[in-house]
């Protein structure tokens, strides 16, 4: 985890919403409530890593905001401006990019790696068609992303799968972005491949100066490369904290189910139970009233059923929307949530 550069916001989202409309029955339609009021920023130079179940609205919230899916309400600032005009959107995406989730499906496979680099170059007008400086660029750009020059004329189904993620990493680095979001980027790699994968991303984070929106359902990875952590579910952001500060403080008891489903081999920690989540995640065309989790909340009390929890800093730069943020320790070292009605043991 590199250390945050400084506190001044690249990327800020207030009450992001992306609702999509679905056919029901007939005619009428119903707003699927992907993400469903979502603020944040993200700082200069700083990964901000967002993790949660599938289904939880990671990658829509990624893919909005880049303005691929046009927002329903709320508003996106990049580097203090507010994007709302074509205009405004076009100049964000010149200093925006994404590496998406499937190195293979996000390739044209009829075009070669050096027309794959250079199509971000020739729209953003970086060259003029024909330059011969364009392919010395985009070789170097290559070598930066771990690429051999040989490699240049050659398709994406000639390449294994961590080369391809290299190819949509140099794809994104050559338009010099100051912002790029990793949709699962390493999720469907080998494990020593992620690894590499990983350590580039970094690599090019500090020589670059750039700012990452990390989205992984791998948690210790998740750690090992993010700055801060957000934890997301059924469209909402539950907790939001530096990296550290999560792993050792969890407050919302979904984050401790989560980091409690943590692989380790660590022999002190494998007496450590595990919290078994209960039932699928409900359905976003129409969430639970109150907070969204207490349907398979282990905590639930009366008051999660009908009231929606506040989303509030429990201390500095640690957010948390729950009912149970009182958190106490009892003679044996056990915390103790307390609610309004009730009190339960973790």
């Amino acid at each position: 985890m590199s250390e945050i550069r400084n506190d001044t916001p690249l990327i800020e989202v207030r009450n992001l919403k992306e609702h999509f409309p679905i056919q029901v029955s007939g005619l009428k339609t119903k707003p699927l409530k992907a993400v469903d009021g979502v603020s944040f920023t993200i700082n200069r130079g700083e990964t901000l890593g967002l993790v949660g179940e599938s289904g939880c609205g990671k990658t829509t919230v990624g893919r909005t905001l880049l303005h691929l899916y046009k927002p329903t309400a709320g508003e996106i600032w990049f580097d203090g401006k507010q994007i709302v005009t074509k205009q405004d959107i076009l100049e964000y995406r010149k200093k925006s990019a994404m590496v998406f989730q499937d190195p293979y499906s996000s390739l044209n496979p009829r075009m070669t790696v050096g027309q794959i680099i250079g199509e971000g170059l020739m729209t953003h007008k970086f060259f003029k068609a024909g330059d011969p400086k364009m392919k010395e660029y985009i070789l170097n750009v290559m070598e930066q992303c771990g690429l051999q020059g040989y490699m240049l004329h050659r398709y994406p189904h000639q390449f294994s799968g961590g080369q391809r993620q290299r190819i949509c990493i140099a794809r994104a680095l050559a338009v010099k972005p100051k912002f790029i979001v990793c949709d699962e980027c390493v999720s469907a790699l080998d494990v020593s491949i992620q690894s590499q994968i990983i350590n580039l991303l970094e690599e090019l984070k500090e020589k670059e100066d750039l700012t990452y929106l990390f989205i992984s359902h791998d948690l210790s990875v998740v750690r090992y490369i993010s700055d801060r952590i957000g934890v997301m579910y059924l469209g909402n952001m539950v907790e939001l904290g530096d990296a550290d500060t999560l792993f050792k403080d969890p407050r919302h008891p979904y984050t401790i189910a989560l980091l409690s489903s943590i692989p380790t081999t660590d022999m002190n920690a494998l007496d450590k139970e595990r919290i078994i989540l209960e039932g699928n995640i409900p359905s976003p065309v129409k969430p639970p009233e109150g907070c969204k989790f207490h349907t398979r909340c282990y905590m639930a009390c009366d008051k999660c059923k009908v009231v929606p929890p506040p989303y509030v800093e429990v201390t500095p730069g640690h957010h948390v929307a729950c009912h149970f943020l009182d958190k106490k320790v009892d003679e044996n070292g056990k915390y103790l949530f307390e609610c309004t009605t009730k009190t339960v043991e973790r």
